[in-house]
């Protein structure tokens, strides 16, 4: 029994850890696009908080810091709960 138990949990670690890397190659590309997109936010934190939801809703972030929402219609729609925009 002991065997197989060590088994299980080795296999169960090699897994997650599998999963966790592909989550975190995924997010890279958020990251690297909000980072460019942020740059010149006066808020960053803020700016990166939303620029990531959005990107990974959307999978996609306009190009430069400002404008060109049209590149990306899902991040250009995407409204609060005050019906502004919630994408920066």
């Amino acid at each position: 029994m002991k065997p197989i138990s060590v088994t299980l949990l080795l296999v169960s670690l090699v897994l997650s850890s599998s999963f966790l890397q592909i989550t975190i190659a995924g997010s890279s590309f958020c990251d690297s696009k909000c980072a460019v997109r942020c740059s010149k936010a006066s808020v960053q934190d803020r700016c990166l908080k939303y620029c990531g939801v959005c990107c990974e809703e959307c999978k996609c972030v306009p190009s430069g810091t400002y404008g060109h929402k049209d590149e990306c219609p899902c991040y250009r729609d995407k409204k609060n709960s005050k019906g502004k925009p919630k994408c920066p």
